[in-house]
């Protein structure tokens, strides 16, 4: 999963941990690990939702303003489903460190 730059920290400190996506298709999995900065991100989980679903407190769990503010982020290409993902991130070596216990 890619972020924009102005998301990563809110990211990295556990401030963020949902994303609103359009997309043709689901592109992450439950379970899954994406490379982000020098961690990862992990996919908790992801729903199929509609635009009602969206509400205030969604919007600022994303790290947005408002939604037309997240819309201009996430609405692009020809994506139109929409999709919820819960994520958690993961610092460089905890992975590992997980791994090994």
């Amino acid at each position: 999963m890619v972020f924009t730059k102005h998301l990563r920290e809110g990211i990295k400190r556990g401030r963020i941990t949902t994303s609103v996506r359009f997309w043709l298709n689901a592109r992450v999995k439950e379970g899954g690990r994406y490379p982000m900065d020098e961690g990862h991100i992990v996919v908790d989980s992801v729903e199929r939702i509609t635009k009602s679903k969206i509400t205030r407190k969604l919007i600022i769990e994303s790290g947005f303003k408002d939604l037309e503010h997240l819309l201009s982020i996430a609405k692009h290409g020809r994506g139109e489903k929409i999709f919820l993902v819960r994520f958690h991130y993961l610092r460089p070596g905890e992975w590992e460190r997980k791994e090994r216990t």
